[in-house]
C-alpha cells in the first residue's frame, strides 16, 4: 500500500508541475508534448485510483 501512496504522490507532482508551466512562453513544438504528457498521466491517473472500481476494471484489462 506505501508503494501505492508513493506512485500517486509522484503522479500528483508531475501533473501539478506540468499545469503550473507557463505555456505561453513556449514554443509550439514544446506547448504539444506538455499537452501530451498531460493528458496522458491524468489517463493513467484515473486508472490506477485507488478505490475506484472503474479504474481498477480499467487497469485489469489493459
Amino acid at each position: 500500500m506505501e508503494q501505492e501512496f508513493k506512485q500517486g504522490y509522484r503522479m500528483h507532482r508531475i501533473l501539478s508541475n506540468l499545469n503550473r508551466l507557463d505555456v505561453d512562453r513556449l514554443d509550439d513544438a514544446d506547448r504539444e508534448r506538455v499537452e501530451s504528457a498531460r493528458d496522458l498521466l491524468e489517463e493513467v491517473s484515473l486508472l490506477t485510483r485507488p478505490g475506484d472500481k472503474a479504474g481498477a476494471d480499467a487497469h485489469a484489462d489493459s
